[in-house]
């Protein structure tokens, strides 16, 4: 992780409390984190069950990977260094999110344990499920929906994830959702299920 630059800087505590967001919003904020292999769903799921906590009353954000790159991290590439600084960057930013309250949702790639853990340690306790959208290379492959695993294979695009650069799966995910059996629909309630079994929402 990034060392500290900036000198005579103070942390200042603000008035309202996490808890007090949370109780004016009547929900619990955490981050919900989505990772899996391009083609595996990751950004449809998450963006099916924001659509199904809206529908709830809840108030979500969806963070997505390329959305991201298009503003916040378009500065970096793929190398492993910009993709450690890219997963960094979006877990300051994500929990920010869920310390004001809102059900933030991720969708990305997010390759490496230690990137992940380090976002699941800033959260804190009960405020970080990981969710790994399982679905084999082949299935991913033959979905290719931006044509990313044809431009890998030749060559076109170095360092993708699952051709020609890592990406290690989790260890001990709150939900392993298998798409390769189950369709957006039915890998978003079994998502809403989770939330409603550890008291999230109600």
């Amino acid at each position: 992780m990034k060392e500290q630059k900036a000198t005579n800087v103070t942390w200042h505590e603000h008035k309202v409390t996490k808890e007090e967001r949370e109780k004016l919003l009547k929900q619990k904020g955490v981050v919900l984190w989505f990772t899996g292999l391009s083609g595996s769903g990751k950004s449809s799921v998450a963006n099916e069950v924001a659509n199904k906590l809206h529908n709830m009353g809840k108030l979500t954000y969806v963070l997505d990977g390329d959305n991201i790159r298009h503003g916040l991290n378009k500065d970096l590439g793929f190398s492993p260094e910009d993709r450690d600084e890219n997963i960094r960057r979006i877990s300051e930013v994500v929990c920010l999110f869920a310390d004001a309250g809102v059900i933030a949702l991720t969708a990305f790639i997010s390759p490496y344990r230690k990137l992940r853990n380090f976002c699941r340690e800033l959260a804190g306790q009960g405020r970080f499920l990981e969710i790994y959208t399982k679905a084999c290379l082949e299935t991913c492959e033959k979905r290719d929906p931006k044509g990313l695993y044809k431009k890998a294979r030749e060559g076109i695009i170095k360092d993708f994830t699952g051709i020609n650069a890592p990406y290690e799966e989790p260890e001990n995910p709150e939900m392993v959702i298998d798409t390769d059996k189950y369709n957006i629909e039915e890998s978003a309630d079994l998502v809403l299920k989770k939330l409603e079994e550890l008291g999230i929402i109600e």
